[in-house]
């Protein structure tokens, strides 16, 4: 490593045991902005969320159009859930960091991430627990991607994803 990577390795953000961690601003698309800007509120790193709890803030933050926080909501949620629901979470979430790429103008990488995440959630068809969508998740998440696969660069709304069954 040259003198510059151990200088920006050291002047990383590090949590009380020493693991790197990412504590500058973020704008609305979850970009890292410097240290002192304004940007906007955080999914703290530590956070918990009871699946009701994050299906409920991830699909606020989905309808404002923040893809990018709702994804570090599932992802807290991910971490968090028994190994029978985590590939369930950890899909949701790639649809959402998906939805994010999209938004940030990466057709190729959103693509990938929404038919990863469709894929990986899809298999727990119309019965998914705590009443999520998987289903219908799975059918805008590559309606979204066959979308900027279609017109890189088209506008992906991160409102057409409905975390939760109707009714």
């Amino acid at each position: 490593m040259d003198a510059e990577g151990a200088a920006g390795s050291a002047a990383r953000d590090r949590d009380p045991s020493g693991r790197a961690q990412n504590q500058r601003p973020r704008d609305r698309l979850g970009r890292p902005l410097p240290h002192g800007a304004e940007g906007v509120p955080r999914i703290p790193d530590d956070a918990v969320f009871t699946p009701q709890e994050g299906l409920a803030r991830a699909q606020e933050l989905l309808d404002d159009g923040y893809a990018f926080h709702a994804h570090e909501v599932l992802e807290a949620v991910w971490k968090a859930a028994p190994e029978s629901e985590r590939e369930m979470w950890r899909g949701l979430a790639q649809v959402a960091v998906g939805l994010t790429h999209a938004q940030r103008g990466n057709a190729e990488g959103a693509a990938r991430l929404l038919r990863r995440g469709a894929d990986r959630i899809s298999d727990y068809g119309a019965g998914a627990p705590h009443g999520v969508d998987v289903l219908g998740v799975a059918a805008a998440g590559r309606e979204a991607a066959a979308a900027v696969e279609g017109a890189p660069g088209a506008a992906v709304d991160p409102a057409r994803i409905r975390l939760r069954r109707a009714g």
